[in-house]
């Protein structure tokens, strides 16, 4: 009966017809997974395997409606027969990273679907929250607990702190990449410098452009996904609500003590928003990122690595500024390399010297490149 309607008609069969086979693939997984566990953990993946099912029957309506024929079950995947196999024979826990990648992956494909139906969006996006939940068996985590308790430990999350560091180090290796190259081709000291300064101001507005629209468009993205949460809280409390359960009960609550949680966290819409925007999204509603301090940041930081390998040619020229230049520029390196394994808790020496080296075959490439070309022309 599809072919009495148009292209679009038979396109979306043809979609929805993926979309019934995909859910109900994702259903058989879990119900795999349930047969492989016990108690609670057991009751989640049922649960899961539940709300597949219910996505499963809209895509089976909507063929219904269209008068196309609705493909028999020809049961689960390879995929996940094996993944299933997998849980029995060795355990859930092996399995889980997987199917969660996978699902972080799939997080989206109803946000704009204009077929799907209210909250299978939302579904989907708490499905990946709640099996990183279950990876973690419920424990508490340490670092979390860390940054609560000392604000001097929280990760760098608005980008400034990252966008500094990379910017010095860029600007470092790409400038004295530059000059390096200039320098081995026998320009004059004042073509060397000139190009040294127009690569310190090219690249620093150039990663300042960059990191804003950047962070711009990251804070939208987080700041949309926070609103629609805000709609989904006041159009279906009762949903939110079960998304909470099913990530405390995943946490390791009894389904008792997720269920009172969860009332006390939705009878304060403020509250329910923040613990939903942090538990099912992992967003930090207080803490989404400046552009305009990752854009200054990145440009002062560029400009400062950039002026280190250009500081020689001011006041000299020839071997001796050229020598000068090597030197500060290794240096310079060794600092910044120890100081991103100093902030990583990694080894300094080692940390400085592959910082080091990175930069040392790069300047060496282009100034092998800049002599050659000058060896050339001559």
């Amino acid at each position: 009966m599809t072919s009495e309607h148009g292209n679009g008609t038979r396109s979306s069969v043809k979609r929805w017809r993926e979309m019934l086979a995909s859910e109900r693939d994702a259903a058989a997984l879990y119900s795999r997974l349930a047969e492989a566990e016990s108690g609670e953990r057991q009751d989640i993946f049922r649960e899961l395997a539940s709300i597949e099912l219910k996505h499963a029957a809209h895509w089976e309506g909507k063929l219904r409606e269209a008068g196309a024929e609705i493909p028999a079950h020809g049961g689960p995947s390879l995929r996940t027969r094996l993944i299933g196999t997998a849980a029995s024979r060795l355990s859930v826990k092996t399995v889980l990273p997987m199917i969660e990648r996978a699902e972080k992956a799939d997080a989206g494909m109803y946000d704009n679907d204009p077929d799907a139906a209210p909250g299978m969006a939302a579904d989907e996006r708490g499905h990946a929250r709640t099996l990183a939940h279950l990876m973690d068996g419920g424990r508490p985590d340490p670092q979390a607990q860390i940054r609560r308790r000392e604000s001097w430990h929280r990760s760098d999350r608005s980008g400034t702190l990252r966008a500094g560091v990379f910017g010095v180090s860029d600007g470092l290796v790409s400038n004295a990449a530059l000059v390096m190259g200039f320098a081995g081709s026998g320009t004059s000291r004042t073509v060397t410098l000139l190009a040294g300064i127009a690569g310190l101001l090219a690249g620093s507005f150039s990663m300042a452009a960059g990191e804003y629209v950047s962070m711009s468009s990251q804070r939208e993205m987080y700041q949309r996904e926070i609103s629609l949460e805000q709609a989904e809280l006041e159009e279906k409390p009762e949903e939110e609500h079960a998304e909470l359960v099913l990530i405390y009960r995943a946490k390791g609550l009894a389904r008792a003590e997720a269920e009172k949680l969860a009332d006390r966290i939705m009878s304060d819409r403020e509250v329910a928003l923040d613990t939903l925007a942090r538990e099912e999204l992992g967003l930090d509603p207080d803490d989404l990122g400046s552009p305009w301090g990752a854009a200054l940041s990145s440009l002062f930081a560029f400009a400062i690595g950039a002026f280190v390998v250009v500081i020689p040619y001011l006041a000299g020229s020839g071997t001796a500024a050229l020598l000068t230049a090597i030197v500060l520029v290794v240096a310079a390196l060794f600092a910044v390399g120890a100081s991103i394994g100093a902030l990583n808790g990694r080894g300094v020496i080692r940390s400085g010297l592959r910082q080091v080296v990175a930069g040392a075959i790069a300047a060496a490439v282009t100034f092998g490149v800049g002599h050659l070309i000058h060896a050339h022309v001559s």
